[in-house]
């Protein structure tokens, strides 16, 4: 039996350059079975999971597909980077479990509406800038300081330091891309190779949070950062970099991905203004339409995972050590599941849940709740305002196959 190999290189960024590549994923979701990528430079090859439900069937199957194992991303790491990489993402349950208990009760969705307040606050402060001055980068003026204000007061990083966490997150992001990184970028002095992203981005946030815990040691606060360092697994502390890395998992996922989905909501208001104006007057309809942007949007594009045993998926037989790449952006738009599934809709059908916050299974997004919280407070916002554009312009891209984020977009009120 014949293989089918994917039409396009998915190891190189430049693939992700405008978008997702919907006639690429549409294709590889036609063929039989799995369809595979092969090798890349130095990094093996992988079968590519696009089909909403064998996604499903890997995200809540740990056992047989493995986020300890190996690596969560398309590339190849060396043995000795994974320990000091790993975070609460790169672990199987039982460890995984512990992990996302210390901090989970913040997350609930009881919990998260409490941070509505202060996320109107933000939205609206953002919003009143990008009135005032006509319109501008709406990436930069609304879609970046957002979400990263929100994680941070959670999180109990002081304001003053939300804009150098950005910079940061963008050049862990730009470790996905295909150009080189300057590996002494912030004074970093450790092989890039243990850095998460092969960023040392990922250096100067480790140093950023040992600075921040020793100060909560010494002033402890309502917030996360103290709730971490207090935290006791099998009656141990987290170690300092079991700390840092945590820290950064909660920064990058609590930002990086709602951001996406903000920046792209612009162009959605401008293009399918049909579909605002029918939550404008019906405001029931505002959890839809929030959904709708999240899946259109998939801000993740995939993570990846390693079979740990010979098994069988989608008809194709995969080994133990195989990589599998489960592309979020694929599967939510396999019309096996979203009829029309590139129409924007506010009345849309779902048959199954959109996977933009994973599959299910342990690894479902912890940060689900507050994500759709934030961006609904955005669209309410903007609706009240009666916010429309004159302009959206071209979007910049991340150059990632990782994100699929937005750098640069103008808009004209």
């Amino acid at each position: 039996m014949s293989v089918p190999v994917a039409p396009a290189n998915l190891h190189d960024a430049a693939v992700f350059s405008t978008g997702i590549p919907h006639d690429v994923f549409a294709e590889m979701r036609a063929n039989d079975g799995l369809t595979w990528s092969p090798a890349f430079g130095e990094t093996a090859g992988f079968w590519s999971v696009t089909r909403h439900h064998d996604l499903v069937t890997v995200s809540r199957d740990t056992t047989t597909y493995s986020s300890g194992v190996g690596h969560i991303q398309i590339y190849d790491i060396d043995e000795d980077a994974l320990d000091a990489r790993a975070s609460m993402i790169d672990m199987d349950p039982p460890v995984h479990t512990r992990l996302r208990r210390i901090i989970s009760s913040a997350f609930t969705p009881r919990h998260v509406q409490g941070y509505q307040p202060a996320i109107r606050a933000r939205v609206s402060a953002c919003l009143d800038v990008l009135e005032s001055a006509g319109g501008g980068n709406w990436v930069d003026v609304v879609a970046k300081p957002i979400p990263i204000g929100v994680i941070c007061d959670l999180m109990g990083v002081p304001e003053e330091d939300h804009d150098f966490l950005i910079g940061l997150t963008d050049h862990l992001v730009a470790g996905t891309g295909s150009e080189p990184l300057e590996p002494t970028a912030y004074g970093n002095t450790t092989d890039l190779r243990l850095l998460p992203f092969n960023s040392p981005a990922a250096w100067a946030m480790s140093e950023y949070a040992a600075n921040l815990a020793d100060r909560r040691r010494d002033e402890p606060a309502d917030d996360l950062i103290t709730k971490l360092i207090s935290a006791e697994i099998d009656g141990e502390r987290l170690s300092r970099d079991e700390f840092a890395n945590f820290f950064r998992l909660m920064i990058f996922a609590g930002n990086e991905t709602t951001r996406s989905s903000m920046a792209h909501l612009a162009m959605y208001l401008h293009d399918f203004p049909d579909a605002f104006a029918a939550v404008r007057s019906d405001r029931s309809l505002l959890g839809a339409i929030t959904d709708e942007v999240i899946r259109y949007s998939s801000a993740i594009l995939y993570f990846r995972r390693t079979v740990t045993t010979a098994t069988t998926l989608s008809g194709t037989p995969l080994a133990a050590g195989d990589k599998v790449v489960m592309w979020y952006s694929a599967a939510n738009f396999d019309d096996a599941e979203f009829p029309n599934p590139h129409e924007f809709r506010v009345d849309r059908p779902m048959t199954s849940p959109h996977v933009a916050f994973g599959g299910g299974g342990a690894h479902f997004c912890l940060g689900a709740s507050l994500a759709r919280l934030e961006i609904a407070e955005l669209i309410t916002e903007l609706l009240d305002r009666n916010v429309t554009f004159a302009s959206v312009g071209k979007p910049e891209f991340v150059e990632s196959n990782f994100v699929n984020g937005i750098e640069h977009l103008d808009v004209t009120l």
